[in-house]
């Protein structure tokens, strides 16, 4: 059995009982422990599941590939257009030439890509989306961060791509989430993504938060940060004027698209 097939068959098993022993496992796809454990680690660190002792859990269902509609992270560009393409225009003004941008995934992150083309800057990502607007221009520098690829969100993930953002430095993020809570935390709800995310608020001098209306409060419980630490929130016309003005009192700006 190839390495993929054995742990398709491990995540099956997973989502079938919801928990597996190291020896169960071993038993029933006739393999030693020791190479049911080597699997395990790799699911593991790829955010696939979650290890325990003895054997390894499925992650939460919020964590999962399949994800729910109009979560940030899944790739359905048409939810909200008009709502993305005027944050998209606001953030792309920000931007200016010579400048390192980093752009988390989602589906408003390809569409600054989309206005940034033909501009002399570099553009770091782990977004595939992203990638694909920005692969055939000469102008724009483009870094694509190594990792797992997450197929339905169109991302690349893992200990790969953390290793990788530890030796970036940008001017610039754009940080997708999938929800402001009312006391300013801004959560997401992909455990996997989370490190990837936090990792690029490390490796940057200049944090901007894209949350349109539609994100407050939004889902998730897993916190990246708070309105009160990004420099610039960007959203529309419609979110709450008391979450905005804790990112205000805090030096942030906020820009209304």
């Amino acid at each position: 059995m190839l390495l993929r097939e054995r742990q398709d068959s491990i995540l099956s098993a997973l989502r079938a009982d919801g928990a597996a022993s190291v020896r169960d496992l071993a038993r029933s796809l006739q393999v030693s422990e020791s190479t049911i454990r080597r699997d395990l680690e790799i699911l593991d660190g790829n955010g696939e599941l979650t290890r325990t002792y003895g054997g390894a859990v499925l992650r939460p269902r919020s964590t999962v590939e399949d994800g729910e509609p109009g979560d940030e992270g899944a790739y359905a560009p048409e939810a909200d257009l008009h709502l993305k393409t005027a944050i998209a225009d606001a953030a792309a003004a920000m931007v200016r030439d010579g400048q390192v941008i980093l752009l988390d995934i989602g589906t408003t992150t390809p569409l600054i890509a989309r206005r940034l083309k033909g501009r002399d800057i570099t553009v770091i990502t782990s977004s595939i989306a992203v990638f694909d607007e920005l692969r055939d221009d000469n102008a724009v520098r483009l870094v694509l961060l190594g990792g797992v690829v997450r197929r339905n969100y169109r991302s690349l993930v893992g200990s790969l791509a953390e290793l990788a953002l530890s030796q970036v430095s940008a001017d610039i993020l754009f940080l997708s989430c999938t929800g402001v809570r009312a006391n300013g935390h801004v959560v997401d709800n992909m455990a996997v993504e989370a490190p990837i995310k936090q990792g690029m608020i490390a490796s940057s001098d200049r944090v901007v938060l894209l949350a349109s209306e539609a994100k407050f409060p939004g889902s998730g419980a897993l916190r990246l940060c708070s309105v009160a630490d990004v420099d610039v929130l960007i959203t529309t016309e419609n979110a709450p004027e008391e979450t905005l003005e804790l990112c205000r009192h805090a030096g942030g700006e906020v820009i209304v698209a």
